[in-house]
């Protein structure tokens, strides 16, 4: 019995989809540093130096950008198929806040519940060491070198 010529198509039509979606897997992710429940319990407020922590929970994800008095480890869960953007599972962020000795003052927990999506600021904000063409470059620089080597400051 022959195989009917629409069953052959519709597998060759059939089988590269099949490849590329079989191919597709979900991704699970884990960035971050999570501190372990034990490792929070070692800290204790007004009592822990800035060095300890460092030593307990190693160096922070980040820290505060106009007070350095906060440290924040930070973790993520995401899960990603194929090429489509990444879903946030879990989210944590310990806050661990100094005194002004580096002393811890508090511990605080942050989880996705939490968190809230900001929109940035429409435009864009200028920045040292923009990309300028050559012409701007050749310009700009008219008048800065005249030959003089500046002298040496010191004592």
């Amino acid at each position: 019995m022959p195989i009917p010529r629409f069953s052959v198509a519709l597998a060759l039509a059939v089988l590269p989809i099949a490849a590329i979606l079989g191919g597709c897997s979900t991704n699970l992710a884990l960035r971050g540093n999570l501190p372990h429940p034990y490792q929070i319990a070692e800290i204790h407020p007004g009592k822990t130096t800035a060095a300890e922590v460092v030593k307990i929970l190693g160096s922070p994800s980040s820290t505060g950008v106009f007070d350095r008095r906060h440290w924040y480890y930070i973790s993520k869960r995401t899960s990603q198929f194929a090429f489509f953007p990444p879903k946030v599972l879990s989210q944590n962020v310990y806050i661990v806040n100094f005194d002004d000795k580096g002393i811890v003052q508090s511990v605080n927990h942050e989880n996705l519940k939490e968190a809230k999506n900001i929109s940035p600021a429409p435009g864009r904000t200028p920045a040292p060491g923009e990309h300028l063409t050559f012409l701007q470059q050749l310009i700009g620089n008219i008048g800065r070198f005249n030959g003089v080597t500046p002298k040496a400051s010191g004592p």
